[in-house]
C-alpha cells in the first residue's frame, strides 16, 4: 500500500506529502514535520512482509539508520529519526532539496572538469570521515546518491543502505548487493578483504561518468577481457592528469588502487574554478575575491580569519566592519537606514569572503537566497520567518519541556564548518535578528544584498 498524501505517521509528528520514488525493495515520500519542516521518510515496500528473506531487509534497514546516525558530517545526508509502525521500520532523513549528479549530466550532458572535481572532492571528504571515523565503507557511490543542494555547489551523499563496517586485511562475509557499474570486483563477491580502496573505485567510476556522460564498463566484464573505454576518447577535454587519476582509481586489482581516499584524491589536479552550464556561471571559490573598500575599510584581517576557518572571531570582525562602515560604533547596531546605505563595495567584499572560505556554506547572499526559497517576501509572516530561522540553525528547542522553538542567544550559535547552510555571518546579532525589527533590517539587508549583487555566483570578468 502507498501511503496517501495527509497520512500521519509517528503520533502525527509527520505528515505524509507525496510520493519520491520506490525500488526493489524500498519506497520514499517527502514528508513534513509537526513544525512544517520538510522531511524525507523511507520504509520498506508492504508486499515484502510476507517475504521470506523480510527479517534481512529490515536488518539492513536498521543497518543504514544506525550508519547514518553516526556520520554527522556536512556532506552527508542526516538522520531525523527511526520507528517503527504497522510491522514496517521508517526512517525519517534531512531533506536536500536539488537534483542528483545523474539527473544533472543526463540533463545537461558531460560537465565541466571544474565542477565535476568539485563535487568529487566534497563527496571525498565525506568518504574519508565515515572511513577513518567510523569505520565504515559506504559501498553504493555513484552519481544517483549525490544529490546538490539547491542554489548552491554543495554535493550530499545518500543512501547508506549498503554501509557495512570493515577491518582491513580480514576477510569478511558481506552482503552481495552492488550496482554493477559502480562496484570493484571485490565486492561482487559474498566474502573478501574489503578496505578504503572498495570506495575508491566507486569514486573514480562516478567521476568518469561525470566527464563523459557514459557508464563505465562493469567491473566483471573488465575481468574478461573487456575493456574500459578510455575517457578522453569520449572527452577530449579531460586532463592527463585526471584520466590517469581514473585509471589508478579503477584498477581491477585492490593492491593496485590507491589505498585511501586522500591518497586517491592527492592524484587530483587542484580546482581553480567551478564552471556551471546554466548562465555560464563560475563559482569562484579559489579565486582571491578584490578586497574593495568605498569606505577605506581593510578586511585583510577578515580575509585571514575565514581563511583560518575561525568562525566566530571572524563574525566580530563583520560586525566590526559593519559599524565601522556606518559611524556606528558607539551605539553597536544598525537601523534601516544604516543598512540602505551600506556602500555595495564593501558588501559585496564582505559577503564574497564568507561564501570563498566556507565554500558556499556561509554568507548574507546565502541567507538571502534560503529567506526566498522558502516564499519569503517583504510582507511580514511570522511562520516564514520562524521557518527561516530554524533551517538556518538559529532557532532550537532549548528544553525538552517546551513544545515551541526559541531564538537562540549569539553565545549558543555553532561556530564550526559544520553549521546549518546560511548559519553564519550573525554579526554579533547587530541586527537583533530574532526580534520583529531584526526581522526587517533581515529584509533591508537581504534587499541591499540583491541590490548590490552579492552573489554566489559571479560572471567573468
Amino acid at each position: 500500500m502507498v501511503l496517501q498524501p495527509g497520512y500521519k505517521l509517528f503520533g502525527d509528528r509527520y505528515t505524509i506529502l507525496k510520493k519520491l520514488g520506490d525500488g526493489g525493495f524500498g519506497i520514499t515520500y517527502l514528508a513534513k514535520k509537526s513544525d512544517n519542516t520538510p522531511i524525507v521518510i523511507k520504509t520498506l515496500k508492504d508486499d515484502l512482509l510476507q517475504h521470506r528473506d523480510f527479517k534481512q531487509f529490515q536488518d539492513k534497514f536498521r543497518d543504514e539508520a544506525l550508519a547514518l546516525a553516526l556520520c554527522k558530517h556536512p556532506h552527508i545526508v542526516q538522520i531525523d529519526n527511526f520507528f517503527q509502525e504497522n510491522y514496517l521500520p521508517y526512517l525519517a532523513m534531512e531533506y536536500v532539496p536539488g537534483e542528483d549528479l545523474d539527473k544533472r549530466v543526463s540533463c545537461r550532458g558531460i560537465l565541466p572538469e571544474g565542477e565535476a572535481l568539485n563535487y568529487i572532492q566534497q563527496i571525498g571528504k565525506a568518504l574519508s570521515f565515515i572511513h577513518a571515523e567510523k569505520g565504515l565503507l559506504h559501498r553504493d557511490v555513484k552519481p544517483c546518491n549525490i544529490i546538490l543542494r539547491h542554489n548552491t555547489q554543495e554535493a550530499v551523499l545518500i543512501d547508506f543502505g549498503l554501509a557495512r563496517g570493515f577491518i582491513p586485511n580480514v576477510t569478511q562475509q558481506m552482503t552481495p548487493f552492488y550496482t554493477p557499474c559502480f562496484a570493484p570486483p571485490e565486492q561482487i563477491q559474498p566474502n573478501g578483504q574489503y578496505g578504503e580502496y572498495t570506495d575508491v573505485y566507486a569514486l573514480a567510476a562516478t567521476l568518469y561518468f561525470l566527464l563523459t556522460n557514459t557508464l563505465p564498463t562493469p567491473a566483471p566484464w573488465r575481468a574478461l577481457n573487456g575493456r574500459l573505454q578510455p575517457p578522453g576518447q569520449i572527452n577530449p577535454q579531460i586532463s592527463k592528469a585526471v584520466q590517469q587519476a581514473i585509471y589508478q582509481g579503477m584498477e581491477l586489482e585492490p593492491c593496485k588502487r590507491p589505498p585511501s581516499i586522500d591518497d586517491w584524491l592527492s592524484l587530483l589536479p587542484k580546482v581553480q574554478s567551478v564552471s556551471t552550464i546554466e548562465n555560464q556561471l563560475v563559482l569562484s571559490f579559489s579565486v582571491t575575491p578584490n578586497l574593495a573598500s568605498e569606505k577605506r575599510i581593510n578586511y585583510r584581517k577578515l580575509q585571514g580569519l575565514l581563511k583560518a576557518q575561525k568562525w566566530k572571531e571572524a563574525d566580530v570582525e563583520t560586525a566590526r566592519c559593519l559599524l565601522a562602515l556606518t559611524a556606528r560604533e558607539q551605539m553597536g547596531w544598525l537601523d534601516i537606514r544604516d543598512i540602505q546605505n551600506l556602500p555595495c563595495a564593501d558588501l559585496r567584499t564582505i559577503d564574497r569572503l564568507w561564501v570563498k572560505y566556507s565554500q558556499g556554506r556561509f554568507g548574507f547572499s546565502i541567507q538571502a537566497q534560503m529567506y526566498r526559497s522558502l516564499g519569503g517576501t517583504q510582507e511580514y509572516n511570522p511562520e516564514t520567518w520562524e521557518k527561516y530561522g530554524k533551517q538556518v540553525g538559529w532557532r532550537k528547542r532549548k528544553h525538552l519541556w517546551r513544545k515551541q522553538n526559541d531564538w537562540l542567544s549569539y553565545f549558543d550559535l555553532t561556530f564550526t564548518s559544520s553549521a546549518p547552510p546560511g548559519h553564519l555571518p550573525k554579526a554579533c546579532d547587530v541586527l537583533d535578528w530574532g526580534s520583529w525589527l531584526g526581522w526587517q533590517a533581515a529584509l533591508c539587508l537581504f534587499e541591499r544584498v540583491e541590490a548590490c549583487q552579492c552573489h554566489l555566483y559571479s560572471k567573468p570578468k
